[in-house]
């Protein structure tokens, strides 16, 4: 016969023999008709189902009433009880009720304070975030905060409590940007960070911004200018383009950028219907613009023959330059890295075209070489204005001017690719 522990507690493990299970007995044992328990002792035992199935089952009593705790099934694979770790389970519940605590109770409290912690992970409050903000910016702009946070920030606090995360962990994950040079980076992701802190004290979900312990702990950067080439370089740049052996899209895109010289965050989202091509005239709706005004861009013949081409290859899709992303157009880096790949690493960038252009009709009005007005260069490059009545303007201000100067300039390239209209400028 064998042993029993007898209850002296209101708050205990139920008698039971204390006959010591093992692996080999448990093994040994073969399913019934019924189901039927094997005891291990201090209220723990194994039930064996007709199935073959085995599920560790714990029988204590709480505040008068009879309890009975499940501790898992029993097994060696992964997710599964052994009989050593069932016995630790076990022991811990005796700590629990030797505190007065119900182990049932205790672990639904754990669960519900998991799923709330779950719910509340940085990564989800940051989504959450993104998801309120979407459609206040600008296309694309949603795709590329998340993509940061995806990078440098969720691998490693992702699934964090947020109202648990502590200043030195943003950091030593912000030191791992650094590291790799990305000065500006790491402050950018910064104050994303913080902007997700604040849309979690908004909603209760942290008690405050942590970032703000960590002013002026990344290193001083000071963002540079886009780079771009000289004018005098633009005949090499326009025959590496042309020579591009990746997408035809892309190389169309890079050479839309050069005649329109417009944002590429204004490019790349760019769809088919705003584009008027009886009346050669594109209109950037106002929520890519930067300042948030509709845009104009006039259509050079170059210009729209390019645009045929790309209907050709992209004219079942909603966008200019389709791909098979979650936005469903190509990512702000695929023109960046078409001019890497063609030498332009740190020479060049897609905003670069704009200061190509602004550079070269500035030089060449000195020269004499063209009599577009300022204002005419400022209105297509849609920049603010500096004054009151040029803020004024209209979108279509200076329209007939602007488009015989997109005509002019298409073919100051045309001909600059041939090498014969950039021995003036430098």
């Amino acid at each position: 016969m064998g042993v029993f522990y007898r209850l002296r507690t209101p708050n205990a493990i139920l008698d039971t023999p204390a006959l010591g299970l093992t692996d080999i007995s448990i093994k040994n044992a073969k399913p019934k008709d019924r189901p039927y328990k094997l005891a291990d002792g201090e209220g723990m035992y194994l039930l064996i189902n007709p199935d073959g199935s085995r599920y560790w089952r714990l029988k204590y009593r709480f505040e008068g009433k009879e309890k009975v705790l499940a501790l898992g099934v029993y097994g060696s694979d992964s997710g599964k009880v052994p009989l050593k770790l069932a016995r630790q389970k076990r022991d811990e519940a005796r700590k629990l009720l030797s505190d007065d605590v119900d182990p049932a109770a205790e672990r639904k409290t754990r669960k519900r304070a998991a799923k709330i912690e779950e719910e509340n992970s940085f990564e989800s409050v940051a989504g959450e975030y993104i998801a309120k903000r979407a459609n206040r910016w600008a296309p694309g702009y949603a795709d590329h905060v998340r993509r940061r946070l995806e990078l440098n920030i969720l691998p490693e606090l992702g699934r964090r409590a947020i109202a648990k995360i502590e200043p030195m962990e943003i950091l030593d994950a912000l030191r791992k940007v650094e590291k790799r040079g990305a000065y500006d980076q790491a402050h950018r992701v910064l104050q994303i960070c913080s902007q997700v802190f604040r849309y979690g004290v908004a909603t209760g979900k942290c008690r405050r911004d942590i970032t703000a312990d960590l002013k002026g702990a990344l290193t001083p950067h000071k963002p540079g200018k886009m780079p771009a080439v000289k004018p005098n370089e633009v005949p090499k740049l326009l025959t590496a383009i042309d020579a591009h052996k990746g997408e035809e899209q892309t190389r169309i895109g890079l050479w839309l950028l050069a005649l329109t010289f417009v944002r590429t965050a204004e490019l790349i989202p760019a769809k088919w219907p705003e584009f008027d091509f009886a009346n050669a005239l594109w209109t950037v709706p106002a929520v890519r613009m930067k300042k948030k005004r509709e845009h104009l861009v006039p259509l050079a013949p170059q210009t729209l023959a390019l645009l045929e081409r790309l209907r050709a290859l992209n004219g079942c899709s909603e966008f200019l330059f389709s791909a098979r992303t979650s936005a469903g157009y190509i990512s702000n880096n695929t023109l960046l890295t078409a001019l890497y790949r063609a030498g332009y690493r740190g020479k060049m960038s897609g905003h670069g075209f704009r200061a190509v252009f602004r550079t070269t009709m500035t030089e060449l009005r000195s020269l004499g070489k063209h009599s577009f007005s300022k204002e005419a260069v400022s209105l297509q490059m849609a920049h603010k204005q500096r004054d009151k009545l040029a803020e004024a303007y209209d979108r279509a201000e200076l329209l007939p001017e602007r488009t015989s100067m997109m005509a002019w300039w298409a073919d100051y390239l045309a001909s600059a690719r041939a090498g014969k209209e950039t021995r003036d400028v430098h």
